[in-house]
């Protein structure tokens, strides 16, 4: 073969190659790429209008990725059965307990895999040893209920549960607090008109006996057996407790939640938020929300991977158990049901890791039922609007404007030309916003970092957005806006950054996202501090009382220590 055919036949054998990994790499993946379906690439065979920079499929749910974290082991055994192999849980379920007996997840997904066998005695037995090794029988009548409907219809179950139930599976959760109005979300066992009664409280925090407002609705089938009670009519910056009934009757057995309004918009006070993302499932680490409440925070703001689903193809079988785990938790239930919850979600529970879901409002064809299932299960002021759905939306407290984004819903390529993270309708809203804020902060709420470098190399953050991320910081230059500061999560560290601006005030990006992961990043160069040892959340002190209002950051471990902390003044993020 004479050289110039000789070198191009190593040229077409090279090409051939680089196209056949690149086709593999679609369907097996390498770390930071364009990854997605063949559905995906049908529009542009080059660029995917959704996909993940990490390989799409379901090495979530490996059996090393069940070893590594248990987070995924439950799903795993369940995933078994939805596909149709309850043996094969019922295996692998065995195999996990001959190394752990207490394995309460194992169990109980035991269970599940007996009653698709039809095993109903076997799926009793399983359902009780969980039960009494600590697992809330909640978790059994929530469900999933179609799986496990054979064991909760037998006579010989309801017995059992009958004196050891309310008939309040989930919940109460608090949200929505203002400083006239709240709403109350439960999940009930059946669906029956659900009242909220309110008490004033004493100088003492003990509820009065006047009844302060009253409130009902009807638990709703379709929302997945839940209700959300608008409470109207309440005091500014007043102490109230509730109760929850049903027929007349408490199901919160006497002990009532309390919770405070905020003071009317614009006043000034002490406003305490407590916040983080990174709350995969695990037992061990489920006491965090104690650590947090013991704390007295005014909010709890959840910045996404709240509960870590991971797979958007599969029946809702899947999420409901995953979201299941973590409000059947006792430490939880305390936590939200005398905190609001305000919850944003992100990848791993939009749909995978490192996801962009594309610019449409119903495509890919699971997209909104996604959405649909974080709503079920939360109780945000709102979701955007039919133009632009999604976890966006405002808060106010006091003197302190939050502007909560949704970041994945209509997320484009970042590997396109302008690529935009939250749409031309979201974004048109925030910038508005931060225009019109009379608030004496600002805080703009993102699931994934703003400050450049986080996470080196990938487009998943704002990195991968430098243009948009642009424009919002270029329009609080251009405006003047004072007091603007930025929150955010994704990776597995508590840390805080300063971001120099050439045309304005430093803008710091606090982050916190190992609420309770036990799988850690490393912190990177350039933080002003990072802790990433133990588990542990961002608390947020806002003091608008001051001549000149302070911010106060702190990192607080599993173990309540404050381990950094950072005091931010007015006056050093204004024009």
């Amino acid at each position: 073969m004479n050289r110039p055919l000789f070198y191009l036949a190593i040229f077409a054998s090279i090409l051939a190659i680089s196209l056949a990994v690149s086709q593999a790499g679609r369907a097996q993946g390498t770390k930071y790429g364009q990854f997605a379906p063949p559905d995906a690439f049908e529009e542009n065979p080059q660029l995917a209008y959704y996909g993940s920079e990490n390989e799409w499929s379901r090495r979530q749910f490996s059996k090393e990725k069940a070893e590594d974290e248990y987070k995924r082991r439950g799903q795993r055994l369940l995933l078994a059965t939805l596909n149709g192999n309850p043996n094969k849980s019922l295996d692998w379920a065995a195999e996990y307990l001959a190394e752990d007996p207490h394995d309460l997840e194992s169990i109980y997904n035991q269970s599940i895999a007996y009653c698709q066998l039809g095993k109903i005695d076997q799926a009793f037995a399983a359902m009780k040893q969980a039960v009494e090794g600590g697992l809330p029988i909640e978790r059994f009548l929530a469900g999933p209920r179609q799986l496990l409907k054979p064991l909760t219809e037998s006579e010989e179950f309801q017995e059992y549960a009958r004196s050891r139930t309310s008939g309040l599976l989930h919940g109460p959760m608090l949200g929505c607090v203002t400083d006239d109005s709240a709403r109350i979300w439960v999940r009930t066992e059946n669906a029956s008109p659900v009242k909220v009664q309110v008490f004033s409280c004493d100088t003492q925090g003990n509820p009065s006996s006047n009844i302060a407002s009253t409130s009902s609705s009807l638990v709703d089938l379709q929302e997945d057996f839940t209700a959300i009670i608008e409470l109207t009519g309440l005091q500014p910056n007043t102490q109230y407790a509730y109760d929850v009934l049903i027929d007349d009757q408490s199901l919160l057995k006497g002990d009532r939640p309390h919770f405070h309004t905020f003071p009317e918009p614009g006043a000034p006070g002490i406003f305490k938020v407590a916040f983080g993302g990174g709350a995969g499932f695990m037992p061990e680490h489920e006491r965090m929300w104690d650590t947090i409440s013991s704390r007295n925070p005014d909010a709890l703001f959840l910045l996404g991977d709240n509960v870590y689903i991971d797979l958007p193809e599969e029946p809702r079988g899947l999420h409901q158990y995953t979201y299941y785990r973590r409000q059947s938790q006792p430490e939880f239930r305390r936590l939200t049901a005398s905190t609001p919850v305000y919850a944003i979600w992100d990848d791993h529970d939009a749909a995978m890791d490192d996801v962009w879901l594309g610019p449409y409002l119903d495509r890919p064809a699971w997209k909104p039922a996604m959405l649909r299932i974080f709503m079920e299960n939360w109780v945000n002021p709102g979701y955007g609007n039919q133009e632009s759905p999604g976890c966006w939306f405002k808060a106010t407290f006091g003197s302190v404007d939050c502007f909560f984004l949704e970041t994945r819903y209509l997320r484009t390529n970042p590997f396109g030309e302008n690529p935009t993270m939250l749409g031309s309708i979201e974004k048109k809203w925030l910038l508005n916003e931060l225009k019109n804020s009379q608030a004496r902060f600002k805080v703009i709420v993102s699931s994934v970092p703003w400050a450049p470098n986080v996470k080196p190399g990938s487009h998943d953050t704002w990195d991968g957005f430098p243009h948009e991320r642009e424009e919002i910081f270029g329009w609080i230059e251009k405006q003047k806006i004072d007091g603007v500061l930025l929150l955010s999560a994704d990776r597995h560290r508590s840390e805080a950054w300063k971001i120099d601006r050439p045309n304005g005030y430093p803008l710091y990006d606090l982050m916190s996202s190992k609420l309770t992961n036990e799988h850690t990043h490393e912190c990177v160069p350039g933080q002003l501090f990072c802790y990433n040892k133990l588990c542990s959340c961002g608390m947020v002190t806002f003091d608008t009382t001051q001549a000149d209002p302070t911010i106060t950051y702190e990192i607080v471990n599993i173990d309540d220590k404050v381990i950094d902390t950072l005091v931010i003044k007015l006056s050093q993020i204004s024009f």
